[in-house]
């Protein structure tokens, strides 16, 4: 009788753990289907923010090429040819990683997508096993072109500032259909810490980092490395 009981119980916990996977698949397909079409209206980063979140949704069509090509130089510049992981870049950072200093990532631009939209930042191997579920799910499901317009639209520009509609707005007082080059350099230089290296008037590593940058986009251009956002 005890016997059946505990194989009662653990049939029980194995079906809830079966229907808690279940519902999680169903709910994050469901979600990744509809902001295929429908701009994601806010995310966690956003709504844990201190400082607020100000933010224009931006269709791809009207910002300008430079930007798009400034974020594959700075962040990706495979983007257009992995399937979601650059796992030459991964192997890199588990490398640098391990020599000790600043920890530094290997994520691509589409990690860095499903991470913003859909998860929390943070490090973690639970995030970011849930990282590269929806990273498959949106490669598969959005394609190359949305996952960049969501990225850009997303992705923090500033203090309280997020996508470059309204980083260009802060910045430049322009929204980002008319960026140049070099304003759009150092946009995607201050990327990955928004909060701390100055856009409108970068100094040391920012400034060269961003000079950098801005001759890599014609690189981009040049070899059609920003092709499959067109």
């Amino acid at each position: 009788m005890m016997a059946a009981r505990k194989r009662g119980v653990l049939a029980r916990v194995i079906a809830s753990i079966f229907k808690l996977i279940f519902g999680f698949v169903l709910l994050s397909l469901v979600m990744v289907v509809i902001y295929r079409f429908v701009p994601p209206p806010t995310t966690i980063t956003m709504l844990t923010d201190p400082n607020g979140a100000t933010r224009d949704w931006t269709s791809i069509e009207r910002i300008d090429r430079n930007m798009i090509a400034a974020a594959i130089a700075a962040e990706d510049g495979k983007f257009c040819t992995h399937s979601g992981f650059d796992r030459e870049a991964i192997e890199n950072a588990v490398r640098r990683n391990a020599q000790g200093g600043r920890i530094r990532g290997g994520s691509t631009i589409s990690q860095q997508t499903a991470k913003n939209v859909f998860l929390w930042q943070g490090g973690g191997f639970f995030r970011k096993g849930l990282e590269a579920w929806f990273t498959v799910l949106i490669e598969t499901i959005w394609g190359k072109r949305r996952i960049m317009e969501v990225y850009l639209n997303v992705a923090e520009t500033g203090i309280g500032t997020y996508g470059v509609e309204a980083g260009a707005q802060r910045y430049f007082g322009k929204g980002a259909g008319s960026l140049t080059r070099d304003q759009a350099a150092r946009m995607a230089a201050a990327l990955p810490l928004p909060k701390k290296r100055s856009v409108k008037n970068p100094s040391g590593f920012t400034r060269r980092y961003g000079n950098n940058i801005a001759q890599r986009i014609g690189i981009v251009q040049r070899d059609g490395l920003d092709a499959c956002t067109r």
